[in-house]
Parts: structure tokens; C-alpha cells; sequence
């Protein structure tokens, strides 16, 4: 009677474990975070030229005007 009785507790731990969901928002967080990392990753090495060249006149234009 004891094994079946263990096994029924057994049973009863998997099926709780099987319904317990509320680790899935921390992994749904975490995919979201990575979907925005890697998007702002992407933009940035997209503009990445674009963003050093206005820089570099920025800062020429501040030289020239400040001297």
C-alpha cells in the first residue's frame, strides 16, 4: 500500500508542478528584453556611420566657433 500511496503523492507533485505557470512571465520577460536588445543593437550598428559623422561635425563646428 505504500508504494501506491507514494506514487499517488508523486502524481499529485508532477500534476501541481505541471499547472504552476508563474515562472512563465519571468521567461516571457526575458524574451521581450532580448527582442528589444537586439533590435536597438541592430539600429544602432544601422546608424552607426551616420551618428560618427554627425558627431564629427558637431564637434567641428564647436572648435571653429569657439576659437
Amino acid at each position: 500500500m505504500k508504494n501506491f500511496q507514494g506514487g499517488t503523492r508523486t502524481m499529485q507533485l508532477i500534476s501541481r508542478f505541471i499547472k504552476n505557470d508563474s515562472g512563465a512571465t519571468a521567461v516571457e520577460y526575458a524574451l521581450i528584453a532580448a527582442l528589444m536588445a537586439s533590435a536597438i543593437i541592430a539600429a544602432l550598428t544601422t546608424f552607426d556611420q551616420d551618428q560618427a559623422k554627425a558627431f564629427k561635425n558637431i564637434g567641428t563646428t564647436l572648435t571653429t566657433k569657439t576659437k
